[in-house]
């Protein structure tokens, strides 16, 4: 189906949920007048609540996961859908085999290593034929990382081997999605293994049958170190976003060689090294399904923070990048990471996709891939910083 032939130019599926509903606010606000877009989810009683509280006059779409008729009744009336409904893992497979099937473009915010790598093992060829851009971690995970990188990679020289750092200070809550969507993560550290090394192979068997030489774009971990600029301690993140801006800077030839190292910036490495006890505590535990699902009851999928938390919060992530002789710090900084400009991120890539004028691609992309600078000047325009800093 043309895609210029369809009902909706978006859709935003699950938007009565925590991160949804924000995001749903934010399209309220800013999306430009003519936009088709359209709220999707399994309760059209809740929708329709939301659409009220919203004061917009939208069209409401029923689609449960469980139910693939419907999600894919979804993805022939778009041209793009955003989806914040997880755990992708548990959640997310039909409305990505949905939009490859039909050539409707696909945003999430996923921050699931092994979801993302499952569904271009299954879905990446179908939407390359479709033309479909399957867009994963439109969120905190992994834009401030893609973007900060891509514009630290314009600042530096062309084709020289590239090493860029990311030191990231966050202060926020999460929400109950999120941390349920860990808990899944950390229950599936196997699989999660397994997934990754079956998508190299995959894709180091591409390269060599189209002749292309090897890539040598990495995410690698590192030891705790001091920053001598800051005088923080940076400790190894080991987040899915170093995977992204590799993947980036595989596509988009970064260099002969890059790499990306994430890191948590602390004053204090004790609170580092008290927070990486925390998180061994909880990947201890994601391996028993019962304690997982105890856990998780603590923090249910649809709770979050409250406005005046979200108003407290902030981010700041600092990119080192050198290469060529030349050495250049991007810090992208904004408000609440996890929710509050997660929402505007999420809102913003699909506005960027609706309105415009993009680089040709198709299949599972990145946002830097995709959207890149289009996308950052709207993030920019939206309140988020992405500054190139002058050193002392």
């Amino acid at each position: 189906m043309p895609t210029t032939a369809r009902d909706h130019d978006v859709v935003l599926f699950g938007a009565t949920g925590f991160a949804g509903a924000l995001t749903a606010r934010y399209l309220a606000a800013h999306a430009p007048t003519g936009l088709r877009w359209a709220l999707a989810g399994r309760n059209l009683e809740k929708l329709a609540a939301l659409r009220d509280a919203l004061g917009v006059d939208v069209p409401l779409l029923r689609a449960d996961v469980t139910d693939r008729a419907s999600v894919q009744a979804v993805a022939d009336s778009a041209r793009i859908v955003a989806t914040t409904v997880g755990p992708y893992l548990h959640h997310g497979e039909p409305l990505v085999g949905a939009c490859a099937q039909s050539g409707t473009h696909y945003l999430d915010l996923t921050g699931e290593p092994e979801f993302i790598d499952r569904m271009w093992l299954q879905y990446h060829d179908r939407a390359v034929a479709s033309g479909a851009r399957l867009i994963h971690a439109c969120g905190f995970d992994s834009i401030p990382a893609d973007l900060g990188a891509q514009l630290a990679v314009e600042q530096l020289p062309a084709g020289a081997d590239l090493r860029l750092r990311g030191a990231v200070r966050v202060s926020g809550l999460a929400s109950g999605g999120t941390f349920n969507s860990a808990l899944t993560a950390f229950g599936r550290l196997g699989p999660m293994r397994q997934a990754h090394r079956d998508r190299a192979a995959a894709e180091r068997s591409r390269r060599e049958e189209a002749g292309e030489p090897p890539t040598t774009a990495s995410a690698p971990l590192d030891r705790i170190r001091r920053d001598s600029t800051t005088g923080r301690w940076l400790l190894p993140l080991p987040t899915i976003d170093a995977g992204i801006v590799a993947n980036s800077a595989r596509a988009l030839h970064w260099g002969s060689s890059f790499s990306y190292t994430q890191y948590a910036a602390v004053k204090n490495p004790a609170v580092g090294v008290a927070g990486a006890a925390l998180v061994g505590g909880l990947v201890a535990a994601a391996q028993v399904p019962p304690l997982r699902k105890a856990l998780g009851s603590l923090r249910p999928p649809g709770s979050g923070p409250s406005e005046e938390q979200r108003a407290k919060a902030w981010f700041r992530l600092r990119i080192t990048g050198e290469g060529g002789g030349e050495r250049v710090v991007v810090q992208v900084a904004g408000g609440d990471p996890g929710y509050t400009e997660t929402a505007v991120m999420l809102a913003e890539s699909a506005l960027c996709l609706a309105c415009d004028d993009l680089p040709e691609t198709a299949g599972q992309v990145t946002t830097a891939t995709a959207l890149g600078v289009p996308l950052r000047k709207r993030l920019v325009a939206a309140g988020l910083g992405f500054d190139v800093l002058a050193e002392d």
